[in-house]
């Protein structure tokens, strides 16, 4: 990628992130209610941490590192870096400050561009690319892991609706056929893509029928309604296990109130809308539900074969494929090996994208991974028959 289109990108995506952060005050970067949902400020932080360590402390002659304590603070999980702050202790950091952080963003994205401007390097213009992408990836966790944290304010505060619109509905639902036979799964295209969807291979797919819609809320609440909640038939035994000994009777942020359905959205707490499409199921919910309609959840290979004859991006979709290395895959070497492949098990693949990843950033043969009972994602369901 030429010099000049990676500063524009730079700019751009570091300038999301904090317009994201815009409409919250100090008190909104701190919290983590959860083992699994960063504070925002750890996210602003981990991020620029992302470009000073891969980065700038090997390709900039003569870098001063910002603060020493950052790699340990702020480095997720990247062994090969050294030590970190346990996830579930994120929150616990009410030190550095917020300004302290924003002055760190400043010091990186001043270095990166006098970097970028001397050194163009394909080594460092891949590594960017790379920088650019995880930071998308953190941008839609960051919107998750906060609406995480404010719907379980009990005054449920209003982010901002203009900044992530969610209320998507079905403008057609009907089910489109798919010739069995063999397909060319992986990316094949001259653009960026992570590793993990690397290793174009074949596979053999049966006929099928692919839905073109993602499943309503007012489909959702059918099955709810008709005790989809209580009847194990529906369920794997781990799902059920997971249902029962967590309470769970619904999407997450949903609420009956005198009989009638609301949910926490980022606009705020509102009653669930009939024909919008159901959000923040996990797995089990989405394979329990294909079950109670007499049909399943497609592959991510039927998905990818599909995803031109529907439309895509409006839910994380989840498929019926565990998350697994294509052949010929390769860990590559150092920390940037670590991105991906070490979390190849116990874990499903998703599809699509969401309201709330960064324009461009999906594609059909991206892949998504969570483990199977988590909601906090903007997830959604598609059925095959």
């Amino acid at each position: 990628m030429p010099t000049n289109i990676i500063i524009t990108d730079y700019q751009r995506v570091r300038q999301r992130t904090e317009e994201l952060c815009r409409p919250l005050n100090i008190e909104d970067y701190v919290p983590q209610p959860v083992y699994f949902a960063s504070p925002v400020k750890w996210h602003i932080a981990h991020t620029t941490w992302f470009f000073e360590e891969m980065i700038l402390k090997k390709h900039l002659v003569n870098y001063q590192e910002f603060d020493s304590d950052f790699n340990f603070l702020f480095n997720s999980y990247y062994n090969t870096v050294g030590d970190r702050v346990l996830r579930a202790e994120r929150g616990n950091l009410t030190r550095p400050t917020v300004e302290e952080v924003i002055n760190y963003r400043k010091h990186v994205d001043s270095a990166m561009n006098s970097l970028l401007a001397t050194n163009s390097n394909n080594e460092v213009l891949t590594l960017v690319e790379l920088g650019l992408n995880h930071e998308q990836q953190h941008q839609e966790l960051l919107i998750a892991d906060l609406k995480y944290s404010f719907g379980h304010n009990p005054i449920f505060p209003v982010y901002d609706s203009k900044l992530i619109t969610i209320n998507q509905t079905n403008s057609s639902a009907e089910f489109v056929s798919i010739d069995e036979g063999v397909y060319e799964i992986g990316h094949q295209e001259n653009t960026f893509s992570f590793d993990n969807e690397l290793g174009v291979h074949k596979v053999y797919i049966n006929k099928c029928k692919v839905c073109s819609g993602l499943v309503t809320n007012s489909d959702y609440i059918e099955f709810i309604e008709s005790g989809g909640y209580s009847n194990f038939n529906y369920w794997l035994d781990e799902g059920w296990n997971w249902l029962s000994e967590n309470n769970i009777s619904s999407p997450l942020y949903w609420h009956k109130i005198n009989g009638v359905w609301h949910q926490y959205t980022l606009a705020g707490f509102v009653k669930v809308e009939p024909n919008n499409i159901v959000t923040h199921v996990s797995y089990y919910e989405a394979a329990a539900y294909a079950q109670y309609k007499q049909m399943r959840l497609p592959t991510e290979f039927e998905w990818e074969v599909a995803n031109t004859k529907f439309k895509w991006g409006d839910r994380w979709e989840w498929t019926n494929s565990a998350y697994l290395p294509y052949p010929n895959f390769k860990i590559a070497k150092g920390a940037v090996g670590e991105y991906n492949g070490k979390f190849m098990v116990n874990q499903m693949v998703l599809r699509g994208g969401s309201v709330a990843t960064a324009k461009g950033h999906s594609r059909s043969t991206y892949r998504n991974f969570f483990h199977p009972h988590f909601q906090w994602q903007f997830t959604g369901i598609r059925l095959v028959k």
